[in-house]
């Protein structure tokens, strides 16, 4: 577990610092390329890290957030390279575990409800946004609309989500505040409206 903690808190850190070169960057730049290209793999050691944890601990909500984490960061590395518009299956298939993904947090938040657990706010939330991000990208693939600006603006908005999943960890551990469900929510509730005003600039 340590070493598993260790791994996963240094590729946090990567993935952190990356994200802020890659938003900083000028897009398609090789600078820009190379900062997504780490965030990117990153990701993967946090996600493959989380899985590992949340199975020898046994915690659900933390599988689940893996899950959902990496889809964004997946997801957004899918739209950055296809540019035909056309999903593989392999995009169908993580679409699939991002909606099952949103599906499992709002079955964990009405056990946290019946429970009296005060934190169901948290994957309440989270399951909503998971349901909501993932939806958008599937009637995308349906209807084959990852192309030109709408592309970017897919992209953008993963890669922008698992970075918020990467602020969030880090505030969660890192700073000791009751109820501990407002740093689970501050980030999503801060960087949201700025990626819903990218977007609408992106697409013109």
């Amino acid at each position: 577990m340590d070493l598993l903690l260790n791994v996963h808190i240094v590729a946090g850190s990567a993935a952190m610092i990356s994200s802020g070169f890659a938003l900083g960057s000028a897009k398609g730049k090789k600078a820009h390329i190379l900062s997504g290209r780490i965030y990117f793999w990153a990701m993967v050691v946090i996600f493959v890290t989380a899985i590992a944890m949340a199975t020898l601990t046994g915690n659900q909500f933390l599988f689940i957030t893996a899950i959902f984490s990496f889809y964004l960061a997946f997801a957004g590395m899918r739209f950055a390279k296809n540019r035909t518009g056309t999903p593989q299956w392999i995009d169908w298939i993580a679409v699939g575990l991002m909606l099952l993904a949103g599906a499992g947090m709002w079955v964990l938040a009405a056990v946290y409800f019946s429970d009296q657990n005060n934190s169901y706010m948290v994957p309440a939330i989270f399951g909503l946004v998971a349901l909501s991000l993932g939806f958008q990208d599937l009637m995308t693939h349906r209807h084959k609309k990852a192309t030109g600006k709408n592309r970017i603006a897919r992209h953008l908005t993963n890669m922008m989500g698992g970075t918020i999943a990467v602020i969030t960890a880090v505030l969660v551990v890192n700073i000791d505040m009751q109820p501990s469900w407002i740093f689970w929510l501050l980030p999503t509730l801060v960087i949201t409206p700025v990626i819903v005003w990218w977007n609408r600039k992106v697409k013109g």
